[in-house]
């Protein structure tokens, strides 16, 4: 969907989720941190994949019958295929593997891979066949037509499979006129349909899950440092999680999307995450509620 629609989604979802972070907050202050936060957490872990299923299906029902009924084949040689994770922004992926994953991933399409030694990167996608191109070897002009040559045939092929234009009607889309400014105002209030209206309950479920982890989390690293070393002591963990495992999740997903084709393999990057704090938190992490914060001073 467009980003003034998903942005508007989110902003609801956030408005009605935030009441949580109170209700879990003070949740945790009787029944202590480390339930509430490990609840959340293995909450969002069992049911994330089942959710952004349900979401897709709900915004775009045309591209999720369209996956499941028509099959996409990347036929190359594997060991020309990279990893495609690119925190930075500057690595360059050239090759007709890479330039055909991270096409397909971009477009939502989930596709299989058929290692194919010595051969260039080629996707079938039912009786069509689209050949990649590799980036590396061209420049300029020739760049460029190659390039609109393979965006334009890759179109033809998908929607000659089914797949459905970004316009279709079935997509959740709320309408804007870019001219217009301000007076968009009034479409962050076009959400009383149907489907728009689930969206908003599958996010603010999504946005429950994150109140479970944040109301209680202030008071618990406060809690786990005594004053003399607190404020290095909660920052430092604090902005290691949110800045580099948070930050690194774009890249992250993107790079699993790409390279298994799966366009929600990439939501094992926050499964994991989200387990592994499970069980460290439950095994090493202390309970901190009833914790003495002038203790140690």
């Amino acid at each position: 969907m467009d980003s003034f629609t998903a942005n508007v989604l989110i902003a609801w979802s956030l408005i009605l989720g935030t009441g949580g972070f109170v209700f879990f907050g003070a949740l945790s202050d009787r029944i202590g941190r480390k339930p509430v936060i490990l609840g959340g957490c293995l909450l969002a872990a069992v049911s994330f994949f089942p959710l952004f299923n349900l979401l897709a299906a709900t915004a775009n029902p045309a591209l999720a019958e369209a996956q499941a009924r028509t099959q996409v084949v990347v036929e190359v040689d594997k060991t020309t295929c990279s990893f495609q994770f690119n925190p930075t922004g500057t690595a360059k992926f050239t090759g007709s593997c890479d330039v055909a994953k991270a096409a397909l991933a971009r477009l939502s399409v989930s596709y299989q891979v058929i290692d194919v030694p010595g051969a260039a990167a080629r996707i079938r996608i039912g009786e069509r066949v689209v050949e990649s191109y590799d980036a590396g070897a061209l420049a300029g002009d020739a760049l460029k037509a190659r390039a609109d040559l393979f965006t334009r045939e890759l179109g033809e092929a998908l929607a000659g499979a089914g797949y459905p234009p970004a316009s279709n009607s079935s997509l959740v889309r709320i309408e804007i006129d870019p001219k217009a400014g301000l007076s968009n105002f009034a479409g962050l209030f076009d959400i009383f349909t149907g489907q728009k209206l689930a969206i908003i309950g599958i996010l603010t479920l999504l946005v429950l899950f994150v109140t479970m982890v944040y109301g209680p989390m202030a008071a618990a690293l406060v809690e786990l440092f005594p004053t003399r070393i607190r404020y290095s002591g909660m920052s430092l963990p604090y902005h290691i999680g949110n800045g580099w495992f948070g930050g690194l999740l774009p890249a992250a997903s993107f790079a699993m999307v790409a390279q298994t084709g799966d366009i929600y393999f990439g939501l094992w990057y926050p499964v994991a995450i989200a387990l592994m704090t499970l069980v460290i938190g439950a095994l090493l992490v202390p309970e901190t509620h009833k914790r003495d914060i002038y203790a140690g001073d």
